[in-house]
């Protein structure tokens, strides 16, 4: 499943390795809007837009990852979308729209969660229900129903599910490919990909139909990875309506081969926060709360007039700290000369140059005395006031 992972963030970030990198979510959501096949164009497009929220594992106590996400912070996340009003709509009512044949607001939200993981159920699915939020799960046909350590699904958790009312489903495949897969088989030839495919995309779709008594008609591509010939069997074997990983706003008129979504990173909340942004009517969420383990300046999140700033970070709390091991990084500065202050126990840098992105992610990492590796990175992130005059030097 790792591997899995590394496909899924390679697809969505554009390169195969994020650490210390961040994706420019505004240009991939533009690329990703902007795909619409002129095939396509029956229904016009009605001015609404809905972010699609793709997540994967929940746990309570693990540490996150891009794929992992807290139980915790998910909470939070599904509480502030219930504060913005934003509503969440249902796959029907987002079907429907699509084709035409219902209406729903200028804003929405759709909610799915990826491969069947069984804290799907034990974690995510409590705090749906609490707060009356729908969702959808794409399965896929081997991960259904198996036992895999304790780590899936059961098929009655599903049904169960499903009889909230709250829940829908579509296909994410027999096996879960992962690209390099795909890749050979396309290699193999058009008759062999062509079996692969019907395999994968058909067989899938029959299991589902028959083992939940449901007409599925939407897929997700696994590690958003697709091809010409897989839209192409998508219509033959009833698949309407095909989901990316790429970020982007849904248009009424946007390809049905490949739909964005954003994917939500358990250890990064930019993909979340972008999603929750609208164009068409200008409305941002309020930011979600970041805990730190030590004091910052700016503080996460914050909105700062000085464009000009001193970034610090006060490391009291670190006894055993080593301080020459300190290594401080600034978007657009990489690895910074900042100065540990013994006495204070802070680390401080100026910021040399005036800041011109709406932006600013800092990034601190240290060792501890006698060890040989670094701690996990203290990473955070302050926001720029556009409307401030740049600062001279």
């Amino acid at each position: 499943m790792k591997q899995a992972f590394l496909c899924l963030v390679a697809m969505y970030l554009g390169f195969a390795s994020t650490k210390g990198q961040s994706v420019d979510v505004e240009l991939v959501e533009r690329n990703s809007e902007e795909s619409t096949t002129s095939s396509e164009q029956a229904v016009a497009d009605d001015g609404s837009r809905v972010s699609i929220l793709g997540y994967h594992v929940f746990h309570k106590t693990k540490e996150e990852t891009p794929m992992l996400i807290s139980t915790a912070r998910f909470r939070k996340q599904m509480e502030l979308i219930k504060s913005t009003g934003i509503p969440v709509i249902t796959l029907a009512q987002f079907l429907a729209w699509r084709r035409g044949e219902g209406e729903i607001p200028p804003q929405s939200i759709l909610i799915t969660m990826d491969d069947g993981w069984r804290s799907v159920y034990s974690e995510a699915f409590p705090i749906m229900k609490e707060l009356r939020l729908p969702f959808t799960i794409f399965l896929y046909k081997n991960y259904v129903g198996a036992n895999r350590g304790g780590r899936a699904m059961s098929l009655n958790m599903i049904k169960e599910m499903l009889k909230s009312g709250l829940c829908s489903i579509g296909s994410h495949s027999v096996s879960h490919p992962f690209p390099s897969d795909v890749k050979k088989q396309v290699a193999a030839g058009a008759e062999a990909f062509e079996k692969f495919l019907r395999i994968e995309m058909e067989q899938s779709k029959v299991f589902l139909d028959e083992k939940f008594q449901t007409q599925v008609t939407t897929y997700a591509y696994p590690g958003g990875y697709h091809t010409p010939e897989m839209h192409v069997m998508a219509d033959k074997v009833g698949y309407d309506h095909l989901f990316t990983v790429e970020p982007g706003k849904v248009r009424r008129n946007s390809s049905k081969y490949a739909l964005p979504r954003y994917i939500v990173f358990g250890n990064n909340n930019q993909a979340f926060e972008a999603a929750l942004s609208f164009k068409n009517g200008n409305f941002s969420p309020p930011l979600l709360p970041v805990e730190l383990p030590h004091p910052t300046s700016p503080n996460p999140n914050d909105l700062v007039a000085n464009r000009l700033p001193e970034i610090s970070a006060n490391l009291h709390k670190l006894a055993n700290l080593d301080p020459e091991s300190l290594v401080m990084r600034v978007a657009g500065f990489g690895k910074v000369p900042a100065i540990f202050d013994p006495t204070s126990r802070t680390i401080r840098w100026k910021v040399n140059r005036p800041l011109r992105q709406p932006v600013c992610s800092v990034t601190l990492q240290w060792k501890l005395i006698d060890q040989e590796e670094y701690e996990n990175p203290m990473k955070w992130t302050f926001r720029i006031d556009r409307s401030a005059n740049y600062q001279s030097r």
